[in-house]
């Protein structure tokens, strides 16, 4: 469910942009919800001190991706929980490092427009994606949910995720109370 917030915080800092851009979804979403855990979550792309959000054209995802090619940068996604009935929430945040490969121009200038609702106008959705060389850390939270950080904190309110690994062609094996 869109939460329908304006991507905008006070922070400056990564995580705390995250963290703080993922609780206000959720929150919006909760007050909606009479019942049942809302999660909400945010994810950014930094490069060097470079925040990387998401693009607003074509012509930007193409800055965007000349920028990252054959670079390391971080993927940082915040994550809320929020129970809906009674306003309980928790949140955290991830961070993992991503080196893209180099990527010609006619590359970049194909997949431009693919990912134009995603920070650092890339997504990787399988363990060999084509743009990415090297994941250190949670490969999910590339993909946009940090589902280690995400069964922590829902573990804090009696709920526990089972799900394959992503190299595993099972996908998700469902959520368990």
């Amino acid at each position: 469910m869109p939460s329908g917030i304006c991507e905008r915080t006070g922070y400056r800092q990564p995580h705390r942009i995250t963290q703080d851009l993922a609780l206000q979804k959720a929150h919006a979403v909760a007050q909606r919800c009479p019942r049942g855990l809302v999660i909400g979550a945010d994810t950014l792309v930094v490069l060097g001190r470079r925040l990387i959000g998401k693009p607003q054209s074509v012509r930007g995802a193409e800055r965007i991706l000349t920028q990252l090619s054959g670079t390391t940068h971080r993927v940082y996604t915040g994550i809320a929980v929020v129970d809906a009935s009674t306003g309980r929430w928790l949140s955290d945040y991830e961070v993992t490092r991503v080196t893209m490969r180099r990527l010609s121009p006619g590359v970049i200038h194909r997949v431009a427009r693919w990912h134009l609702d995603k920070s650092g106008a890339y997504a990787v959705q399988e363990a060999r994606d084509p743009l990415v060389q090297r994941v250190e850390g949670d490969f999910w939270n590339v993909v946009g949910l940090p589902l280690v950080t995400l069964n922590r904190l829902l573990g804090r309110f009696g709920i526990s995720l089972r799900w394959s690994s992503p190299f595993d062609k099972g996908g998700w094996r469902g959520i368990c109370r």
